[in-house]
């Protein structure tokens, strides 16, 4: 699984991380079981810190995406590989709102609506 980041980008590298993961999860380019890069490895070749790769980790891990194992590392879980075509539409949706100009409020107030219709 490759992991880009850019350094230039105002969002933070730890999301940025994160994010690569999810885009994964959601081309379905990851499956149940998948080891991701140790956060040791993935800091080293990203030339970031390796808290910073860790914070994007645990990010994923409290959406229970993957799970931390000592001595495993990061592992894809079975809710990570359900999640990814919510997590497609979601990105999709999102680039649209953008697009169209909504602010934060107003396209979060629309996920609001449709997930309690």
């Amino acid at each position: 699984m490759l992991i880009r980041i850019d350094p230039a980008s105002s969002i933070p590298i730890y999301a940025q991380v994160a994010d690569s993961v999810r885009r994964g999860l959601a081309e379905g380019t990851l499956v149940e079981g998948q080891r991701l890069p140790g956060a040791r490895e993935l800091a080293d070749g990203l030339g970031v810190n390796l808290h910073t790769v860790l914070r994007g980790y645990q990010e994923l891990r409290d959406e229970g995406l993957i799970e931390l194992r000592r001595g495993r590392g990061a592992v894809v879980t079975a809710r990570g590989v359900r999640a990814a075509g919510a997590l497609a539409a979601l990105t999709a949706y999102i680039e649209q709102a953008r697009k169209a100009g909504f602010s934060v409020d107003e396209a979060t107030r629309l996920v609001r609506e449709g997930m309690t219709s």
